[in-house]
């Protein structure tokens, strides 16, 4: 499970037997969620026990380092 970063408490990853679309999964102790990227942004595809202010944190970090995650899984399934 290749990790991306760590924020706030959460791990940012995608898992090693991955399927497009490109995807994040956020999990924290207090939950989890997945964004699906749609060429352009990150978005929302489910959560599961995330605060609202838990959930302002991840949405900017992802935000922020959408590239990185982009590059991180082409580089890790060579696309």
């Amino acid at each position: 499970m290749p990790e991306i970063f760590r924020f706030f408490g959460f791990s940012f990853f995608f898992y090693s037997r991955e399927h497009e679309p490109i995807h994040v999964h956020v999990e924290g102790a207090s939950g989890y969620a997945v964004f699906d990227y749609n060429g352009e942004n990150f978005i929302l595809r489910e959560k599961h026990g995330i605060k609202a202010n838990d959930m302002k944190r991840i949405l900017q970090v992802i935000d922020e380092n959408k590239d990185i995650i982009v590059s991180r899984w082409e580089q890790y399934f060579d696309k």
